[in-house]
């Protein structure tokens, strides 16, 4: 577990260990397990979270043709990560075309994947929470099915100033910073 939580990949992992790459992968599904008893278990303590931000970030699975959206729930004072859920998504520019040749119609399960983190922060959650994000037009109708009494605050997002560096914006305040 060190080794995995100090940035050592699982081959490198394997190699330190002296053990196959497939036990150290293994060791890791069990560890995950582990882990996610242990957050359910300790999820009930989240109580104390007043405000929260959220926002959707996006990566790739393993090439730009299929890229995936992260929905990311952050608490705003001791900036914990209170949930998060992954989904899939179209690819979308100019490469749209060619993952559709390659790969097919890709589904866009973004919207599911938000239900599912508000169904999943609405039993962690107090229901009269404070609830910020960005202007995304369907953020809105979500956040008040799972917290109808719920304070939900929408701000203008802006460009980061170099591509890639979200967190690094142009202006001086961002108030969705914690995500």
């Amino acid at each position: 577990m060190q080794l995995l939580t100090h940035n050592v990949n699982l081959n490198g992992a394997a190699r330190i260990l002296r053990v196959n790459p497939k036990t150290v992968a293994k060791k890791l599904r069990f560890l995950g397990a582990m882990c996610h008893e242990l957050n359910r278990n300790t999820g009930k303590k989240y109580d104390h979270i007043r405000d929260i931000e959220f926002d959707e970030l996006q990566t790739i699975e393993h090439t730009k043709l299929k890229p995936l959206s992260v929905a990311v729930a952050v608490s705003k004072k001791g900036r914990k990560i209170v949930g998060f859920q992954v989904s899939r998504m179209p690819a979308t520019g100019h490469l749209a075309a060619v993952s559709r040749k390659k790969y097919g119609k890709r589904p866009d399960d973004r919207l599911n994947g938000m239900r599912q983190l508000f169904d999943h922060l609405s039993r962690q959650l107090r229901p009269n929470i404070s609830i910020s994000s960005d202007e995304c037009p369907f953020y809105r109708g979500v956040v008040k099915t799972a917290f109808p009494s719920a304070t939900y605050t929408q701000y203008l997002g802006k460009k980061g100033c170099v591509a890639g560096q979200g967190e690094l914006k142009k202006i001086a305040f961002d108030p969705i910073f914690t995500v």
